[in-house]
């Protein structure tokens, strides 16, 4: 039975694959995107841009801070690119939808994407009226997580007291900074590469693998 966290009064979630399953392969078309992007703006084939963009991703915590800080790119033309995507795979989550509006307090979510691909899918989802806010990369000043300096702009913003905030992500290391300002951190398992959680054992306080069960058991809701 999933664990009931006492005392939060913000909810904080991170978009791609926490909110939908990584099932449904949205990110795969970003990640073909910005491998293509990166493929064009230097000159690379596909086997070695797609070895750039990693590299970047590892070491700025996203590939458009890479582009950014080594290539002076925009990020409005990576962001509008590399979104432009078909959201349909993404199924409607009535069900997800009942248990956001269950939770007590505040709904946020805490994007290393654009406030537009947050729009697109949360409204595919059937979530995007229960969610107070989207803070995006833009609002992050295209730091992003896992820098720490975001986390204290995104508490700062939502005026969020670290203490009552429970954050829920897919990649635990961007819970890191979360769990050291004193927020509850929950980890979503999935099987792919970017969520691995060993190093970072510590700052993950609860993991589940049933986004939907978790929060229902938030509210006291434990109905199948």
């Amino acid at each position: 039975m999933p664990p009931r966290l006492c005392g939060i009064e913000t909810w904080v979630f991170d978009l791609d694959n926490t909110l939908y399953s990584p099932d449904c392969d949205l990110f795969s078309q970003i990640d073909v995107k910005m491998s293509g992007f990166v493929a064009d703006l230097l000159g690379l084939d596909l086997i070695e841009a797609r070895k750039l963009q990693k590299q970047y991703f590892l070491t700025y915590g996203t590939t458009l801070r890479g582009l950014m800080d080594n290539h002076g790119v925009r990020p409005e033309d990576f962001l509008d690119h590399v979104h432009d995507i078909d959201v349909s795979p993404v199924p409607p989550d009535p069900h997800l939808a009942e248990a956001l509006a269950a939770l007590p307090g505040r709904k946020l979510v805490f994007t290393n994407g654009s406030v537009p691909h947050a729009e697109r899918v949360m409204k595919r989802l059937g979530i995007d009226h229960l969610m107070e806010d989207v803070f995006d990369i833009a609002a992050a000043d295209y730091h992003p997580k896992p820098a720490a300096i975001t986390y204290d702009r995104f508490l700062r913003h939502y005026g969020v007291e670290a203490k009552k905030a429970a954050m829920f992500e897919d990649m635990a290391r961007n819970l890191v900074p979360a769990a050291a300002l004193g927020m509850t951190t929950v980890w979503l398992k999935t099987a792919y590469q970017w969520g691995h959680v060993d190093h970072v054992k510590a700052a993950v306080h609860h993991e589940t693998d049933d986004l939907l069960g978790f929060l229902r058991a938030q509210s006291g809701d434990l109905k199948g």
